[in-house]
Parts: C-alpha cells; structure tokens; sequence
C-alpha cells in the first residue's frame, strides 16, 4: 500500500475534489454542514459513485472510467455517529462479521475477535447482543467490529458526536491508541478542534465541496484560509483583496502585515486573534495604523475568565476577546452600537486562491 488518492467529480452532491494521502496518515476533514465532507467519505467507502474521476489505495484502483469496486471488496471500514450494529447478533459475533465474511480461518477470526474486544474494553460483553449496550459500549464495538477487518483505509464520520462529553473522551483517547500504530490511512470527519489537534496528522477543508485547504493541521488552523477553519482555531478572518496596506472587500478595509509573497490586488485572508480587537462606544480618534470598523453586537458570552464579544461587521462577524470590566464599563449587550479596532501588527495577511 502506498497511500490513499482521489480524484472525484459530482454534481448531485456537488464534490470536485483531487485528494492523496501518503501511507500512516490521518487526517481530519473539516467543514461546514453540506460541504461535501461525507460525500468525500462514501466515495471511498463506495457508497457513491463519482461521475468521473479516479479512487485508488496504492497501486489498486477501486473507481475510474471501468472499474467500480464494490463496497465489501475495498478493504475500506466506515464508522460512523450511530453504531449501526447488527441486532440480531451477539458482540462477538458483530467484531466477527468482516473477517468471517471474508472466509478467514476460524483461528484467525477467533484471534481478532479477542485482540479487539481486548482493545476497546468489551471482553467481558462478548455475549450480549446491542440492545444491552450503552451508546458508549456500542461505539466501542462498533470500532472493534471496524478494525477487526483489518482495513487499508479508516473512515470515520464524526463518531463521537452521538456520546456524552466523558464517553467521546475515553472513546478519543482508544482511537488516538488505534491510529498510532500507523498501519492505515484514516479519514476523520469532525467539528471538534480537539479530534483534529489530537488525533489527525494532517487537516483538509471543504467548502461547496472543493478543498479549500490541506496540509499539517498546526499550519491549517494557524494560516486559516477558509472561514470555517478560523473560526475552529478560533481565530478572526477577513478575506478581500489586498490594495497595498489593507484587505478590503466593500466597505470593510482590514490593516495587515501580508506574507512576502502577496501583491496588490491578489485575493487575500486576514486573520487575528479576538484578543487583538478592542471595543469602543465611542468611534476611536487616530493612532498607529490600524481598522476601525462601526459595529454592532451580537452576542456577549463567556470564555473562561474573559470574555467574547461578537459584533456584527457589515455581512460578517468579528469576534473580540475582553474582560468583565470591559463589558460593565462599556455597557455592552446585544444590539449595542459599537466600535472595533485591531492593529496592523496584530494582522497577518495571506494568499489565498480563492
């Protein structure tokens, strides 16, 4: 095996994607609601068939122009936010399934059954059936019953947004164990920061069902070109075209510090921390270079011990960060007229294709 690629065109959904994943790797797969992140993930699976385009695991192609390989011949497991277990069968008998379907030797498919059942904490459940499991129990068995089919590719859609806050936790950390064994390529759809900074090697955003952004997940989140990957890093970003000293876009013009590589009237991000914007009731006289944007607030909202200020920016949101002190000076609550300012050293300033 040397790594997973794919190269996929649709329409309904709409996906327009060209993916490779070297060998070991996972990698989080971010995104809006609808931007094609489990469209990307049935077509691996073989759950969806691309209008064009080419689905190989090394040297062995699973989709193109000829060739459609079926769903239970891909050596691809796709674990999902519900257990989907078999209801009929006993947990022993759910780990076993793909290998005994598989026609492996009994000894073989024994061995699986006890090394995963041992893996995930469920050898002592090896005779109940899923109705006398907690969501937490049937997650795990479902992960037992994933890995027990030795897959090329591990695909995984969102699978612990289902449990408690504790349950995902534990689940999280026997996962992490799983994938660091390097022994597979994972795909990890998540909206947790936590899941793509803990388990995934690399971060990959859709946005409308083309990639917007791949690469180390550090450098995703901290070079966010893509709003929704911003806001998970949480971070503030402004795109718009760059005229020499500012992002604009309208009547919202953000001061920067751009990347060497950025020219006057290339399609740019800026991105700051909420901690770099102050809030004022009062439209701030001129200092240092800087934005200052009229506002108006949206939510007020606690972040450990300060505070996040959402503001309403012309048709996007600026959030900052300030204390209690601040709020009660100021007066701020939701509908207040106010103003942001950030200064440019604070903004830095990428390119962006898009």
């Amino acid at each position: 095996m040397t790594g997973l690629s794919v190269r996929a065109t649709m329409v309904a959904p709409d996906l327009d994607v060209d993916v490779s994943v070297p060998d070991g790797t996972t990698v989080a797969v971010l995104g809006r609601n609808g931007a094609g992140k489990s469209s990307l993930l049935h077509v691996v699976a073989g759950l969806l068939r691309p209008t064009s385009g080419r689905v190989a695991v090394g040297e062995r192609v699973l989709v193109d122009a000829s060739t459609f390989v079926a769903p239970h011949r891909r050596s691809v497991a796709l674990l999902g936010q519900q257990p989907r277990l078999f209801p009929h069968m006993t947990v022993a008998q759910n780990i076993a399934f793909a290998p005994a379907a598989a026609h492996r030797p009994r000894a073989e498919v024994r061995r699986r059954v006890a090394e995963w059942a041992e893996a995930v904490d469920v050898a002592d459940l090896l005779r109940r059936r899923p109705h006398q499991l907690s969501g937490g129990q049937a997650q795990r068995v479902a992960v037992a019953r994933a890995l027990a089919a030795d897959p090329d590719v591990l695909l995984l859609d969102e699978p612990f947004a289902a449990l408690d806050v504790d349950v995902a936790a534990r689940l999280r950390a026997l996962v992490g164990r799983v994938l660091a064994d390097r022994g597979r390529v994972a795909l990890l759809v998540t909206h947790d920061l936590v899941d793509a900074v803990t388990l995934a090697d690399e971060a990959l955003v859709l946005t409308d069902g083309r990639v917007t952004a791949h690469g180390p997940v550090r450098e995703v989140l901290s070079r966010p070109t893509d709003d929704f990957a911003a806001r998970l890093a949480g971070l503030n970003l402004v795109s718009g075209t760059w005229d020499g000293e500012a992002a604009v876009d309208g009547d919202v013009r953000v001061v920067g510090t751009p990347e060497d590589t950025v020219r006057a009237g290339a399609p740019v991000v800026a991105v700051f921390d909420p901690s770099a914007v102050a809030v004022y009731t009062e439209r701030p006289g001129v200092g240092s270079p800087r934005t200052v944007l009229a506002a108006r607030v949206v939510e007020v909202a606690p972040v450990g011990s300060r505070v996040a200020v959402r503001c309403a920016v012309a048709d996007r949101e600026i959030t900052a960060e300030v204390t209690w002190g601040a709020v009660a000076e100021l007066g701020l609550a939701a509908g207040a007229a106010v103003w942001v300012t950030v200064k440019a050293g604070e903004v830095q300033v990428h390119p962006t294709a898009r």
